[in-house]
């Protein structure tokens, strides 16, 4: 009985090694397979990031910076942070822009992005894209082509206050082609492409310099039929555009 059962398990034991190697070349298999669409989607990923083009660097948890200084001056001022103006984005700063985004009615995430920084009062053009400063040239060539250079940054300015306006949508593109906004994103005057002038004007509305006073909306008293438009509260005319409120 003894030498049988001897015999039999040294005949299965090919059998056996070969069922292993079987197993062993599915697993592999199967890792090489899982390993290749970890690779696609990741490629897909990096692909998807560069086809969006360039992005905004935020202040978050962990930065660090002379804008994460420039925010922490600002929350100190309104009582809202305690900490020291080190620079350092850490818990007591997280913290503070939480609350201050609570209060302002903006999305309470922590995260410094351009809406938050208009909020506190820190503009900057670092804090937009290339696209963005072409998009919003181009409004401005359409909108305020034949006004004052100080004019033309001026209705830049309007559509960076609706940016941080809760009413508005919150980036350039969505104001810009928000429905019935503009007019001239769908007239002949959008397809000439934005000069030098009109993408300086830009960028300095992008860096703070706000003509309009805070406006969110400006009219051509000569050509303007909504009598809404006209009963809005004025807050400045610079050349021929009324700014208002």
């Amino acid at each position: 009985m003894m030498d049988f059962l001897r015999k039999t398990a040294l005949k299965s034991l090919p059998e056996r090694r070969k069922n292993n190697r079987k197993i062993f070349m599915r697993a592999a298999a199967l890792t090489i397979a899982a390993a290749l669409a970890l690779g696609v989607c990741a490629y897909a990923g990096d692909a998807a990031r560069r086809a969006a083009g360039p992005q905004p660097a935020l202040s978050r948890y962990g930065s660090s910076g002379q804008e994460v200084r420039q925010i922490q001056q600002k929350l100190k001022a309104a009582g809202y942070y305690t900490g020291a103006v080190d620079g350092m984005y850490g818990a007591k700063t997280l913290s503070a822009v939480k609350a201050f985004q609570r209060d302002c009615g903006l999305t309470a995430d922590g995260i410094a992005g351009p809406k938050t920084l208009r909020y506190l009062g820190i503009t900057s053009a670092s804090a937009y894209t290339d696209a963005d400063v072409y998009l919003l040239a181009k409004l401005i060539a359409a909108e305020a082509r034949g006004e004052s250079y100080t004019g033309q940054v001026a209705v830049g300015a309007v559509v960076l206050n609706r940016v941080a306006h809760p009413s508005f949508p919150d980036t350039i593109s969505g104001v810009i082609y928000q429905a019935g906004a503009f007019s001239c994103v769908r007239d002949s005057n959008w397809s000439v492409s934005p000069n030098s002038t009109a993408q300086r004007a830009a960028r300095d509305a992008m860096n703070g310099w706000d003509p309009s006073g805070g406006a969110i909306y400006y009219y051509n008293p000569r050509t303007a039929q909504s009598k809404w438009i006209r009963s809005r509260p004025v807050i400045t005319t610079i050349g021929n555009h009324v700014f208002c409120a």
